[in-house]
This record gives structure tokens, sequence and C-alpha cells, in this order.
């Protein structure tokens, strides 16, 4: 993905991360562009470990638990932070999200969230951002472009299907709605549709 976005863009995708942002939120992307999660591993044993770390960095906020936190969520693999999370409830009682919304603001509390809800349920995240994307902000177009095509080979029937699930109307039917013309038409191919949604 890289070195696709260096040769299209003519750039390099780290050395803009680092130019154009700032302070944690720029070591968070950072960590995430060097794609380094760990893959299918997990640890009973420091998940309780990490889950503590964690509920620290929700009450410290210092720099050092900031980074702390975003090598957690950044570096430890799927499984693992399932399990993490749940410990986490277990120690705090309270959700991680809740508590990473309460504790922090701004673009680094919206990444940080942006990454539990990726790591727990994926089209679940895309559904609530395609809905934000057509209801909150008046068909913002690039964005419905965007998680569409990106997804449409990937988990887009798994997306509609939350999405229908979540809000009640279908995917579809809100794109009908709210996009007109040759862009309905090419949005509606894109997401397809059965014939309950119509």
């Amino acid at each position: 993905l890289f070195s696709i976005t260096s040769l299209k863009y003519n750039s390099d995708l780290q050395q803009d991360i680092d130019s154009e942002t700032s302070g944690h939120f720029r070591d968070t992307l950072m960590n995430l562009a060097q794609g380094t999660r760990m893959e299918g591993y997990a640890d009973p044993s420091t998940a309780a470990q990490d889950a503590m770390i964690l509920w620290e960095a929700c009450q410290q906020k210092t720099g050092e638990h900031k980074n702390m936190l975003q090598m957690i969520l950044c570096n430890r693999s799927q499984q693992q932070l399932w399990m993490v999370f749940q410990e986490f409830q277990n120690i705090s009682g309270q959700d991680i999200v809740d508590a990473i919304n309460e504790c922090y603001d701004g673009y680094f509390q919206e990444l940080l969230v942006a990454i539990v809800l990726c790591i727990r349920d994926k089209p679940s995240y895309f559904a609530y951002r395609l809905y934000n994307a057509i209801h909150d902000f008046g068909f913002h177009n690039k964005t419905v472009i965007r998680i569409l095509i990106a997804r449409s080979e990937i988990d887009l029937m798994n997306i509609r299907q939350r999405y229908k699930e979540r809000y009640g109307k279908s995917l579809f039917h809100d794109i009908k709605h709210f996009a007109s013309g040759h862009y309905e038409s090419a949005l509606l191919a894109i997401c397809a549709g059965d014939t309950e949604d119509y």
C-alpha cells in the first residue's frame, strides 16, 4: 500500500504524516503506518497487564501513558486486544470507548476510538461512518465513495447488514433517498441491493 501511495502521488506516506500532523496523534498514525501489529497471537497472562496500563493511561494522561496506550492499541494482535478490552471492563467497570471519550479529546481521541471500533467489528465501524457521512454531514460524498469502493470486494455485504440492523433502513435505501442522478446510479450499482431494499 505504501509503495503504491509513493508511486501514485510521488510522496512518502510516513513523511507526509510526519510533516502534516503533530503530537501523539502523529505518533499513533506513524505507528499504524509502519504496520507492526502482531498477527494471531493472544496471551491471557498479559491481557490484564495491558488493560491496567490502558486504565492508568486514561487516569494519568501523561505523555508516557499516552505513548503506552497507542503502542498497545497499534501493536497488539486483534485477538489479544479482544481480551485486553474485556479485562479493561473488569478492572474499571467501564467500556474502553467510554473511557477514551471521557479522558481525551480532539483527533487523538477520535483515532483511538476508531482503532478500538475497528478491532471489535470492522463492518459495524464502516456502517457507522457511512451513516454519519449520509445523515450528519449533508451526504459527505468523498467519505461515501471511499468506503463503498474500498470495501466493495472485501466486506460490503457485512457492512450493509450491520447498517440495516443498527439504523433500521438499508444502506441502499438511504443512498437512494439522499443522492441523485448518475451519481446515485453509480453508488447504488456499487452498493447493490436486495428486493427488500427498494
